[in-house]
């Protein structure tokens, strides 16, 4: 109830923290476009540090309304891409100095071979070709399973792989006809035994497993505004050859080499970048050692520094005690 929102600020306000770590997703909070977040924060005295999963190139006026309220009450603005604090400073006016940007974490996984970890996958001698997350519309997996037709001539032992349970809202409107509609697209298109859908949430074991085992990692995404992927930095993180779109995050991460870009909407470009990866062993290889590299910036340690460091300097702590291990007291909030 929206009656909640500025209890939850009171109750937050009467305990011993020093900073509010505020996780902004339109989505994820009450309201229309999540309006009430600004209930929450209207609310509060504890400094705010406003983390943005999103922001949106072309926001109606409520959405740039609400992004813009929540930047002016936060203390500091962390995005984590160059093009999510370039979009924020040049289309919604925000002050530079006011946004810092922390790249997406990703945990530690060894550097290894794919076949070393398939047999326990049931995927001994296949080609495989991963996507992870919610499943849902938006994502292109429709686009990925067309071009299976055309990367199964060229190799017969590729396998797509999508993991992910089907998301909450889906599943509460109309169950799992969304799945069942990929499941038909496989079929109907010749590829049912070159198609697998992994329908359940996986721990971070498995999932580790999931992304060892990959030989490419595609993000097909048709919404070219996107300014963060969680499942490409995972797999930047994994040491993958990856295939994508070229939103604004892939555009960022996969540049210098980092991975493989096509063209968005075009079937035929999704699937001669697979090939290419597939028959290529070499340019796969080149790909995942450059993305690894790439990652180790992001680990979750090299992570916790950076929002340590911000979270210090917030609460007015000195350097001094920042590094004596001073502990910090905050709140991470992702909806009240």
């Amino acid at each position: 109830m929206r009656a909640d929102y500025p209890g939850a600020a009171r109750w937050v306000d009467s305990r011993s923290f020093d900073i509010v770590s505020v996780q902004h997703e339109y989505g994820i909070w009450g309201g229309p476009d999540g309006a009430y977040v600004l209930d929450f924060i209207d609310g509060l005295k504890t400094p705010i540090v406003t983390t943005l999963h999103t922001v949106l190139q072309h926001p109606s006026p409520s959405q740039r309304s609400i992004l813009s309220e929540l930047v002016r009450a936060s203390a500091a603005t962390v995005v984590m891409s160059n093009s999510a604090a370039e979009l924020l400073t040049r289309s919604y006016g925000t002050d530079p100095a006011h946004v810092e940007i922390v790249p997406h974490g990703v945990p530690y996984l060894p550097f290894v071979p794919s076949d070393t970890v398939k047999p326990q996958l049931g995927l001994k001698g296949r080609k495989v070709i991963l996507s992870f997350g919610l499943l849902g519309p938006g994502k292109g997996y429709e686009a990925a399973i067309a071009a299976m037709p055309a990367v199964v001539r060229a190799d017969p032992t590729a396998i797509y792989v999508i993991v992910g349970a089907t998301h909450p809202e889906m599943i509460r409107r109309e169950g799992e006809s969304y799945r069942q509609k990929l499941v038909n697209l496989a079929s109907q298109s010749g590829v049912a035994n070159h198609v697998r859908f992994v329908g359940r949430y996986v721990d971070s074991t498995e999932l580790g497993m999931w992304l060892t085992a990959a030989d490419i990692f595609v993000t097909p995404y048709p919404n070219l505004e996107q300014i963060v992927s969680g499942t490409l930095a995972y797999a930047m993180g994994a040491g993958k050859a990856i295939v994508s779109t070229p939103y604004a995050y892939a555009n960022e991460r996969l540049a210098d080499g980092r991975g493989h870009l096509v063209a968005a909407g075009s079937v035929d470009a999704l699937a001669d970048g697979l090939i290419e990866l597939a028959l290529n062993s070499e340019l796969r290889a080149e790909h995942g050692r450059k993305a690894y590299a790439h990652s180790r910036g992001m680990l979750w340690p090299e992570v916790g520094a950076s929002y340590r460091k911000i979270f210090a300097r917030v609460a007015g702590l000195s350097a001094k005690t920042e590094h004596v291990g001073v502990p910090i007291a905050a709140l991470a909030v992702a909806s009240a």
